[in-house]
């Protein structure tokens, strides 16, 4: 069963617990001080830009939904209609090259003044000194637009460093047909979730035998590329450990219950229902993989990716020749990561947004203003409305919320539902968490949790191996009594 309907609508307020980038413009360090004109909101942000000062503000962006970047040029037109002093400039990136254009831009001392990233990349930037703190330059309308759980997000301690463009619950998704075909009760999942035991032997079904030789598996999740951090870190939050850090500011990883996940990695792998190759596997090919029916459940799954799988369904029946070599029609279904150990399900949250840089120089009042106004026209309205409806998350801004009741999408009643499940226990935004602790775990993940993973799961390490270096390094970074022992 499909629904038409308006918009999405926001379904957070159930969540309780929650190249090269042109150098910055010279409008940074313009010295002229127009003087201030008043304004509504009473901000600085408000009235250091009223000047009319012209200015640049330069942004780079990722491909956020399949058509964000193609509507690039009219961002920025009409960007420049509201604000006809102002110009945005915007830089594209991929998703496999963005960290690496903005940190080269970020280490040269001369970052763009927006960039979208992932809320979990802010107090890597903070540490560094490179990002502009808003929390007194936007508007009292501005930050009352946004939904207060994502933007929660988007602060470390107290202060802002930019808007949210969205919040998306990690999950994982199924092939309808595969799934009635093993006997898995996928609505009752969506509401009920499962346990990893449960799991276990759900996605041992899934897997079909071509004698000795496996035509799909149960499930295949990307751990490769881009992909390599999430894994791990979306299972173990339904393991007890919703982050890194404990609320006493414990590092959580060394506890028993992380070992306990480890070994559910290598048994999925063991059992069969998981290829041995798996560490090669990047997003793409998983993606491919469950398009090709070489796979009944993939992860992670975003609710996107609904909408993706009709695109090539489309494809198919119009003999396309552009869609995905050798696929199926598929039904994807959205489902929600197993729960292990005993612990309550916590979703993985992804909240990504604009957030704001600086270069090593002080900007000027009027620029700081200006970057504001442009994080927050690429945040909310129209901009948001669109690149929202079109990846089937919520609206988290009540300007986006309006702008999108003119769009119409399609989508399956039960998926809208089951992503309000997965939002009802996100888990919640940890801005207590002091830069230095972050930046820690942070290079703890990089320098040891990723190369251990991908050893484990090429079969080189056993999970005890895993567990055991993991909490030497914490150990060391973090102190004996900073780290959990249970």
């Amino acid at each position: 069963m499909i629904t038409k309907r308006k918009s999405i609508p926001l379904m957070l307020a159930a969540v309780l617990s929650l190249a090269p980038l042109a150098a910055c413009s010279g409008g940074k360090e313009n010295a002229s001080s127009p003087a201030p004109a008043a304004s509504a909101g009473g901000s600085p942000a408000a009235t250091a830009a009223a000047s009319g000062e012209k200015d640049t503000i330069t942004a780079l962006l990722p491909p956020v939904s399949a058509n964000f970047q193609k509507k690039f040029e009219q961002m920025a037109k009409d960007f420049n209609t509201l604000y006809p002093n102002l110009t945005l400039k915007i830089e594209p990136a991929s998703w496999e090259d963005m960290t690496q254009k903005l940190d080269t831009q970020v280490n040269a001392g001369s970052p763009p003044d927006i960039a979208f990233i992932g809320s979990d990349g802010i107090s890597k930037y903070v540490q560094q000194g490179m990002l502009m703190d808003i929390t007194d330059l936007a508007d009292a309308s501005m930050v009352s637009d946004f939904d207060p759980v994502p933007l929660e997000y988007m602060k470390n301690g107290k202060s802002l460093y930019g808007f949210p463009a969205y919040m998306e619950a990690h999950a994982i998704g199924g092939n309808r047909e595969f799934l009635e075909a093993a006997g898995i009760d996928w609505k009752k999942v969506q509401q009920s979730g499962w346990t990893y035991e449960e799991f276990r032997e759900a996605i041992k079904k899934g897997v079909v035998k071509d004698g000795s030789a496996t035509k799909r598996y149960g499930f295949v999740f990307a751990t490769s590329g881009v992909a390599s951090k999430d894994y791990l870190g979306i299972l173990v939050k339904n393991a007890g450990m919703p982050s890194p850090f404990t609320k006493d500011l414990k590092y959580a990883y060394t506890s028993k219950n992380y070992l306990g996940v480890l070994k559910a990695v290598r048994e999925m792998i063991d059992d069969g229902s998981m290829p041995k190759e798996l560490g090669s596997i990047d997003a793409g090919k998983r993606w491919n993989m469950f398009l090709t029916g070489q796979t009944m459940i993939t992860g992670k799954g975003l609710a996107t990716f609904e909408n993706s799988a009709k695109t090539n369904n489309a494809k198919i029946d119009a003999k396309d020749g552009s869609a995905v070599k050798d696929s199926i029609k598929v039904d994807y279904i959205v489902l929600p990561v197993p729960s292990f150990l005993g612990q309550p399900a916590v979703s993985s949250t992804v909240v990504d947004g604009y957030v704001t840089f600086r270069g090593k120089k002080e900007p000027t009042a009027e620029h700081k203003a200006n970057v504001v106004k442009a994080a927050y026209f690429l945040a909310s309205g129209k901009v948001a409305a669109e690149t929202n409806s079109e990846l089937f998350v919520a609206q988290i801004s009540k300007t986006a919320a309006e702008a999108a009741k003119s769009i119409t999408i399609t989508r399956s009643p039960e998926n809208e539902a089951a992503v309000k499940v997965l939002l009802s226990h996100a888990a919640p935004a940890r801005p207590d968490i002091p830069v230095e602790l972050g930046a820690k775990a942070t290079k703890l993940e990089n320098e040891v949790i990723i190369p251990k993973m991908q050893a484990l799961l090429a079969g080189e390490i056993t999970p005890e191996d895993m567990h055991k270096a993991i909490t030497e390094a914490a150990v060391k970074a973090f102190g004996d009594t900073g780290v959990v022992k249970d």
